[in-house]
């Protein structure tokens, strides 16, 4: 009964979103049809590298987003760690990272299921005990001990158990969010 259930429910809606289809929904198709046939090319790599220039500044440097596009970002060291916070912090563009993958999932899901959303703002805050790099205290992590996220979503004509389900979507779709919840192991090559 659960599956003939999702399934009617499945063709309702696909079948609404391809009498008013949105963009994102139009896209997915397309590109689901395309993972069907070819498998391997929904595996993509993002990236960012850090090529040390002025080496003599412990306190800046610049990443460089994406392979392709190459788009500099000047990233400064926390006060809290001795640095002069002039420009954003590793700690910053991870939360920066966190809130520009939510927001920009819901505003997808959304669009997919033709809901207008009217306001949104997501505000991601991390906290850390910096003793632990400082290696004053061997025993204190040297990691954010948590991560807190605000979110405020305003939608057109929506009920509570529709926003719940819009932000349970975003939650589920959200690479950043599920790799952060769920941790990534990390190999280091020393080439």
């Amino acid at each position: 009964m659960f599956n003939t259930l999702f399934i009617t429910k499945t063709i309702l809606r696909n079948a609404n979103l391809l009498k008013n289809p949105s963009p994102v929904f139009m896209r997915h198709m397309r590109l689901q049809k395309k993972y069907e046939e070819n498998p391997s090319s929904a595996l993509i790599t993002d990236s960012a590298e850090v090529i040390g220039k002025n080496l003599h500044d412990p306190f800046r440097t610049t990443v460089s987003i994406n392979r392709e596009l190459h788009v500099p970002f000047k990233i400064g060291v926390h006060r809290a760690v001795g640095g002069d916070h002039d420009f954003p912090n590793p700690g910053d563009m991870l939360c920066a990272t966190l809130a520009s993958c939510l927001e920009s999932t819901l505003r997808m899901v959304a669009n997919r299921h033709n809901i207008t959303l009217t306001k949104t703002r997501v505000l991601v805050s991390a906290k850390v005990d910096v003793r632990g790099t400082l290696r004053m205290n061997i025993t204190t992590p040297v990691e954010f001990q948590s991560m807190h996220v605000d979110l405020e979503v305003i939608a057109k004509g929506i009920n509570k158990k529709t926003l719940n389900t819009l932000i349970q979507g975003t939650k589920r779709s959200c690479i950043i969010y599920q790799t952060l919840k769920k941790g990534t192991p990390i190999t280091i090559n020393i080439i």
